[in-house]
């Protein structure tokens, strides 16, 4: 999955891609470099950002949306805001992406019910603008497998399909360094909640503090040997920002692992 950040404040690519062109022509790319699904987000949810209202959002996603339609790979969009949802599923998006597991916006898992399209849901406490204040876990494992299964059968009692959720642990969101690496090693106990996982560590705080790389651009070779240990330990989708050295390292370590 291809991060397409829309927005001026991400937190390793912020500005990168505001032009709609140039993220249109940066989605393409990561086609190119083998993106199986393209993550388009405009608001960016870095510990401490601020919110953006849904039109502002709509603004920034929708014509990006609109260009990569027709380029042969499904389209999420990256949003808390049903707004912004249902606009982005009628311009021709195919899946929701969550940070608040349906949580901020209640619109949003009745609309997820009637469209029946594909959801992911994150785990995070608080907002990004409050949640490292929220990082406290006796068990961080169980608490965020806990805290994911209730918003499961929230969603199921909104009338969403199991087999259309997918969860995220949500690397380094209210969590620690600590909290981050212990998710991934324990993350195989989140197969038992039936969905599929989507990991995102790529660029994340945790790979700079692992290896001692300060800027985000430079945590490339960190965040790959990251996500194929998340791989090892059962995700199935890899949220990353370099497609092309990721797609590589991917095919190598799936051959050599039979």
């Amino acid at each position: 999955m291809g991060i397409l950040n829309v927005t001026p404040d991400s937190f390793s690519d912020g500005g990168d891609t505001l032009d709609a062109a140039q993220a249109i022509a940066a989605g393409r790319q990561m086609i190119a470099d083998g993106a199986g699904i393209l993550d388009i987000g405009g608001e960016s949810t870095r510990p401490g950002a601020e919110p953006v209202s849904s039109e502002d959002e709509q603004r920034r996603v929708l014509p990006v949306i609109a260009g990569l339609i027709g380029c042969n790979v499904p389209l999420s969009v990256d949003t808390r805001n049903a707004g912004t949802m249902a606009a982005a599923l009628d311009a021709g998006a195919a899946i929701v992406n969550d940070v608040s597991a349906l949580s901020h916006d209640p619109a949003a898992a009745p609309l997820i019910a009637d469209r029946g399209c594909p959801v992911v849901l994150m785990h995070m406490r608080g907002t990004p603008a409050t949640m490292q204040a929220h990082a406290a876990y006796d068990d961080v494992a169980g608490e965020v497998l806990a805290e994911l299964a209730t918003r499961i059968a929230a969603a199921q009692a909104a009338g969403i399909d199991l087999l259309q959720i997918a969860i995220d642990p949500g690397i380094g969101f209210a969590k620690t360094s600590e909290h981050n690496i212990i998710l991934l090693q324990r993350l195989p106990i989140l197969l038992g909640l039936g969905c599929r996982i989507v990991v995102g560590v790529s660029r994340k705080r945790f790979i700079g503090t692992l290896a001692s790389v300060a800027d985000p651009k430079q945590r490339m070779p960190g965040s790959i040997a990251a996500g194929l240990f998340a791989l090892s330990q059962g995700a199935s989708v890899l949220r990353v920002h370099d497609v092309a050295a990721t797609v590589q390292a991917v095919r190598v370590w799936q051959r050599l692992a039979g």
